[in-house]
């Protein structure tokens, strides 16, 4: 199921980086032929530092073995790839009695539409869901999570527009203790990351949470748009500066020609991808499988 569903967000993708690396390499290997490569590389957002880490990782090993053919070479810079994406874990440990999830991003990154599709995510897995409207200042973001938490069927807490989030997160941890649920999954107001008194109330938000459930939120999952290339990294570096997370949910993978962005966000901050998503159908949100998604990556 993930891999079909990473055939069709890479169909465009796979077939340019894996036919672009055997034209590279077949010819002879040479300083242009590693150039080339390493600008390949870059301009799929694997970032400098990776794509120079398998130039030269490719450099060692031609000088060992100068016969090697295009698709040991292929083979080479997946598994590089790979080793590097599963040294974090995907998988979201939930708690007991209750798992809080606090999502968090900037506007127009798919914020709300995951916040849903994680939450249909959980309930098909045989939780019971609670959804917090605390993106009160935008009345389009409560109207959308008011649609879906109906479309998918699980409870929602929501308030009127412009009021308190940190009022909407304390109203919904109240209600999830008290109704016994297994997850309370928590859309914020879409902060602009420069913008340090929205991010002082994001921490409000979470201190909010503690006093009811000391270690609340469990888990801060920050949606990043991966159409915009390496821009990515710096919201993920400031988000994390103030609100540190523990995970990253990669969106709108259809959108995009490259999706190796989640190569350079994972090794500079160190934090995993949790889940891709693409288009806006309720279950286009699978767990991050990172071998599977570098396989299509690189095919």
């Amino acid at each position: 199921m993930v891999v079909k569903f990473l055939k069709s967000v890479f169909l465009k993708t796979r077939s340019y980086l894996g036919d672009r690396v055997r034209k590279i390499f077949s010819k002879s290997i040479d300083e242009n032929t590693l150039e080339e490569l390493e600008h390949l590389l870059y301009s799929a957002d694997l970032g400098s530092s990776m794509s120079q880490e398998i130039v030269s990782d490719i450099q060692k090993n031609f000088k060992k073995n100068p016969k090697v053919d295009p698709d040991e070479i292929l083979k080479h810079i997946k598994s590089r790839v790979k080793s590097h994406l599963s040294e974090y874990s995907s998988q979201l440990e939930l708690k007991t009695p209750l798992t809080v999830i606090l999502i968090v991003g900037v506007n127009g990154n798919g914020k709300t539409t995951s916040t849903a599709k994680l939450a249909n995510y959980y309930k098909k897995s045989g939780k019971k869901v609670l959804l917090a409207a605390a993106d009160t200042f935008r009345a389009a973001a409560v109207d959308q999570i008011e649609m879906w938490s109906k479309k998918i069927g699980v409870d929602l807490i929501k308030a009127q527009l412009g009021s308190d989030p940190a009022a909407v997160a304390f109203d919904s941890i109240t209600a999830a203790l008290s109704r016994k649920a297994d997850v309370l999954i928590i859309d914020t107001a879409g902060r602009l990351q420069t913008k340090t008194h929205l991010m002082q109330e994001l921490e409000k938000v979470k201190r909010v949470l503690q006093k009811q459930c000391p270690d609340a939120p469990h888990e801060t999952l920050l949606t990043i748009d991966a159409t915009i290339g390496q821009n990515a990294i710096e919201q993920a570096k400031v988000f994390h500066e103030h609100t540190p997370l523990t995970g990253l949910i990669l969106t709108k993978l259809d959108g995009s020609s490259r999706g190796g962005v989640v190569v350079p966000i994972q090794k500079e901050i160190q934090i995993p991808i949790k889940f891709v998503g693409v288009g806006e159908k309720v279950d286009d949100l699978k767990i991050f499988d990172p071998n599977a998604f570098v396989d299509e990556l690189f095919s």
